[in-house]
């Protein structure tokens, strides 16, 4: 990839909002972990860490980062921008072991490292994005037969998730929220990038927002977002910060590398290699998933956590480390 004076704008932009990002899950933790202490936790569906200093100082951090990494989609492709949230990983994992003493088996260390090779294999052979001019060219793209197809699918989804599994499977299950987020996140992307364009246009004196279809997106962002930002609590909640964090992105990325090659047509201009090495790279992100998943909540927790990781891995009765088993 030929790195252009917006692709270097947005590729810092992103690489701040990954350090922002990554720490902000680590703060709204610390607030949420207090607030569960003296009220309902958001994980049993309620709303005292709205009262906890930390979860704002958490949320202000969050913001500041996706601001970022709004500024960043304006001027780099969503095959770029997007997969660079494996620092956050990584950050918010160093942050999570010395702050809420939370730490990953050996074979969750691993599961992260296949997941930011298999996001980088990804990244390496994906097409470059097409060159995006106005608003009105997003929503012609939007509104294609194979995107609002895909739309469909994810809206009919997403409820599905809402209104039949949370109740059921939300507190055993963390693929449950983190499903939510990462479905309607490829969403947001994709009205984020729109939203950013009018942004970045508009300052160069071609104003966007006299166009009904920048309203559109920027509402999709706002509702879109703040759905999110509900559920990611619930998830933070209730699970490991240190296997939370990985999943989200590996689900995040993936649904919004889709969402962009559906929306954008990127595999007409691929060959087959291309084609199979994202495909290798894709299978590497799952089995880094699975890998994840295997350990959910294996790692040392507090007495405090104890009580919800043992509720909320199905496969094992013991959250706790056994001598043998660590590396």
């Amino acid at each position: 990839m030929v790195m252009t004076t917006d692709n270097v704008h947005g590729l810092i932009l992103a690489l701040t909002s990954s350090v922002f990002i990554g720490s902000s899950f680590i703060i709204k933790k610390k607030g949420l972990k207090n607030a569960g202490s003296t009220g309902t936790r958001a994980g049993s569906g309620g709303y005292s860490y709205l009262y906890e200093p930390w979860w704002w100082a958490g949320m202000i951090t969050m913001i500041v980062g996706e601001v970022a990494n709004f500024a960043a989609y304006a001027y780099a492709p969503a095959i770029l921008v997007t997969p660079l949230g494996a620092l956050s990983i990584i950050f918010s994992a160093v942050l999570a072991h010395f702050i809420l003493e939370e730490k990953l088996h050996c074979f969750g260390v691993l599961g992260c490292i296949l997941c930011v090779v298999g996001s980088t294999t990804i990244v390496l052979h994906a097409p470059r994005e097409k060159d995006i001019e106005s608003v009105k060219q997003v929503w012609r793209l939007a509104t294609q037969p194979g995107f609002i197809v895909y739309t469909c699918l994810i809206l009919i989804v997403v409820l599905i998730l809402i209104f039949l599994c949370v109740p059921r499977y939300g507190h055993s299950h963390m693929i449950v929220y983190i499903g939510i987020c990462s479905l309607m996140g490829s969403l947001t992307v994709m009205s984020v990038k729109a939203v950013g364009i009018a942004l970045k246009l508009t300052f160069s004196g071609m104003n966007q927002f006299i166009y009904f279809q920048t309203w559109i997106f920027t509402v999709i962002v706002i509702i879109f977002s703040l759905t999110q930002i509900n559920y990611l609590n619930k998830a933070l909640d209730t699970f490991n910060t240190a296997v939370v964090s990985p999943v989200y992105y590996v689900m995040f990325t993936s649904f919004t590398i889709f969402a962009s090659m559906i929306m954008f047509k990127d595999w007409a201009s691929q060959n087959g290699s291309q084609i199979v090495t994202e495909l290798c790279g894709f299978v590497t992100i799952l089995s880094g998933t699975f890998l994840l998943h295997k350990t959910n909540g294996t790692g040392n927790v507090s007495p405090n956590d104890a009580s919800v990781l043992s509720t909320s891995i199905s496969s094992s009765p013991n959250p706790r480390v056994n001598p043998s088993d660590s590396c």
